[in-house]
């Protein structure tokens, strides 16, 4: 069973190395997949409204479901080539975002850009 991170990169170190496709993994090759794998997750929601891009259906919600495995088994696998910490990472980038983009001191609503109306990438 994968209940890890550590568990999934094992995983996927073991499925490419049974299938001798470690040649193929080079942080480049996995860089590219990962955005193609993320480019179909896009498509799921391509002229959705807001409401609907909630996915209520369940064929949806299985379609979207597998294109996000395929981002995080790319990302994954890409963070393992590069020994990449994900979690370390991850927790990095919060930090950082919260000493850019601090919270409210009276707990409002941020306004203004784009980037303070609930985007993480900074």
């Amino acid at each position: 069973m994968i209940a890890s991170i550590d568990d999934l990169t094992a995983a996927l170190r073991r499925f490419a190395a049974e299938r001798d496709w470690e040649r193929y993994h080079s942080p480049k090759n996995l860089a590219m997949a990962l955005n193609v794998e993320a480019a179909e997750l896009m498509e799921h929601f391509q002229w959705l409204t807001q409401e609907e891009s909630y996915l209520r259906s369940p064929a949806s919600r299985e379609a979207v479901s597998e294109e996000l495995a395929d981002v995080l088994i790319y990302l994954v696998r890409l963070a393992d080539r590069l020994d990449i910490d994900l979690l370390a990472a991850a927790a990095n980038k919060i930090s950082k975002n919260a000493r850019k983009y601090p919270a409210p001191a009276d707990g409002s609503a941020a306004s203004g850009t784009a980037d303070s109306q609930g985007g993480l990438e900074a």
